[in-house]
């Protein structure tokens, strides 16, 4: 059972049924392969740093959309079992819930494929009816599997109540400067930092020039996720890498989600960026050691033993 705080977060983002398929390698084009495996699980960018957040502690408010079918009632009753308040999560009538196809191969990669669904239907106008919630946040997360323009009313929102933002460019895409001036934390992974900086992140140097680059657009705080070799933490152009943890990865599906909602809980928790970030560092490794998105997502009590552990 979590420990929840006063402070609140607010989570805006995807969710999303996800049907996953093991395979030794990915098809080529015109190749079909036999999977090893199949399974459905719930997911979704927002819903699993949702979960993430709420299983490390926080006290998690989610703004979301799914469709009227069994699946949107089903994952909406999940996340009240996380601990979740979903008030805020609307059902859309005539849509169905989004949906998203997913390989993973031997090495534990994975290629997606999603059918937005009821996540499209996240309008800015349904956002202008929470503005009461985020400004009421002490932080709100954000990705980018919604409306860009609902994203964008829902940083300013923030921005104008005094509330942090926090960004996880997730799917990679190029972004609107007037997302990115509302934005006070950036959390991109090496392809999403490409495409916002035109920098291949192959050391730290290079890491730490994306993160640069990102500071000049206004951002205060930079965190680039490198898979097992850590995080690059940049805070007014003042880099240094976070390790990461030795693990037998099987499954990074949802690695970048479980940061996410870590990282914010431990913000929350008045943690510095440093100090959430190896924490962060922690739920990711558990994440990966376990099957699907939102199944292989730990709980406080695994994260606090693990990091123990390692101490």
């Amino acid at each position: 059972m979590t420990t929840h705080l006063k402070k609140k977060l607010v989570v805006l983002g995807s969710i999303n049924a996800d049907h996953i398929l093991r395979l030794e390698h990915f098809p080529h084009p015109g190749q079909t392969l036999h999977g090893e495996s199949y399974q459905v699980a719930f997911g979704g960018k927002g819903a699993n740093q949702a979960v993430a957040a709420s299983r490390s502690g926080a006290n998690t408010h989610f703004i979301a959309c799914v469709g009227h079918d069994d699946m949107g009632r089903s994952i909406k009753a999940q996340l009240n079992k996380d601990q979740i308040n979903t008030q805020a999560v609307a059902c859309i009538d005539n849509e169905t819930t989004g949906v998203a196809l997913i390989f993973v191969n031997a090495l534990a990669e994975n290629c997606i494929g999603i059918a937005s669904g009821a996540n499209a239907k996240l309008s800015k106008e349904y956002v202008q009816t929470q503005q009461s919630l985020i400004a009421s946040a002490d932080l709100l997360l954000v990705q980018l599997e919604t409306p860009i323009e609902s994203i964008i009313e829902a940083c300013t929102i923030a921005q104008h109540a005094g509330v942090r933002v926090v960004l996880n460019p997730a799917p990679a895409r190029e972004l609107p400067e007037d997302l990115l001036k509302l934005v006070d934390i950036i959390t991109p992974n090496e392809t999403e930092a490409f495409s916002l900086t035109g920098k291949t992140i192959d050391h730290e140097s290079d890491a730490a020039e994306a993160a640069n680059i990102l500071h000049h657009k206004g951002i205060k705080t930079v965190v680039i996720t490198m898979g097992s070799r850590g995080v690059w933490l940049s805070e007014k152009n003042q880099g240094q890498l976070i390790q990461g943890f030795n693990v037998n990865a099987i499954d990074t599906i949802a690695a970048g989600d479980t940061f996410n909602g870590a990282f914010v809980t431990a913000l929350l928790e008045n943690k510095t960026p440093a100090q959430a970030a190896q924490f962060a560092n922690a739920a990711a490794a558990i994440s990966v050691t376990r099957q699907g998105a939102q199944p292989s997502i730990p709980w406080r009590t695994e994260i606090d033993t693990f990091i123990a552990q390692h101490a």
